[in-house]
């Protein structure tokens, strides 16, 4: 690697360490370029010559505390006795992780970024190199494609390779399960909804469940 390279990196590093200590102490809305810069010992302006805006930084340094969701996840799907059980299991786990902290999952999973955020983890990945975790076939595009659309029509996908859906459904489920998690999410933080996280999870996997399990039902009735 150029000495220019290993540079920027370190450039890199500094801010999103920051970011990552004011996200840990003072929570994602209390963040701003201002504090991030004086937590790194920088100006605002030297940020502004490596990251376009702090949605950026908050992406990549929000991406650290999402370890413990992808850590559980192969132990919720241990629970599974049948293969669809294992997706909604996944979906679960996610849940359960997302409405802990959904301030976190919405910057990551809904916010504005400016610009794709495949992209953006395309560079986040190319910066951190992790050990990767082995998974059922059927969830590993759950932590391989961070476009949570994208990642929920590549397992439901899969399902009706098998015959458990309909390829027609496919699109559709993946949307309206998608479409009820970020209803809660924006819920709760619009301060629309007082449910605690858990009744938060448990009410969004009654509904996913149900659409779910209603789409494979009609399939095996015809």
């Amino acid at each position: 690697m150029a000495r220019s390279d290993i540079q920027i990196e370190r450039m890199l590093n500094y801010f999103i360490d920051a970011t990552a200590t004011l996200i840990k102490e003072e929570g994602i809305k209390n963040i701003s370029i201002r504090k991030i810069a004086k937590e790194a010992g920088y100006t605002s302006s030297t940020i502004y010559n490596y990251f376009s805006e702090v949605s950026h930084l908050i992406f990549f340094a929000g991406m650290r505390f999402v370890e413990n969701y992808i850590e559980d996840l192969p132990k919720y799907t241990a629970r599974a006795k049948e293969p669809l059980e294992k997706y909604l299991l996944g979906w679960e786990c996610f849940c359960d992780h997302s409405f802990k902290d959904p301030e976190l999952y919405h910057a990551l999973f809904i916010a504005d970024l400016g610009e794709h955020p495949e992209d953006l983890l395309k560079n986040y990945s190319s910066m951190y190199q992790s050990d990767s975790i082995q998974l059922p076939e059927e969830l590993e595009g759950i932590v391989s494609e961070h476009n949570l659309s994208k990642r929920s029509r590549g397992v439901l996908e899969k399902f009706a390779e098998k015959g458990v859906f309909k390829k027609e459904d496919v699109e559709k489920l993946s949307e309206l399960t998608i479409l009820i998690w970020q209803g809660m999410i924006t819920s709760l933080l619009n301060n629309r909804a007082t449910y605690t996280s858990e009744e938060a999870s448990r009410k969004t996997m009654e509904y996913i469940r149900e659409i779910t399990l209603n789409t494979a039902n009609m399939l095996e009735s015809k």
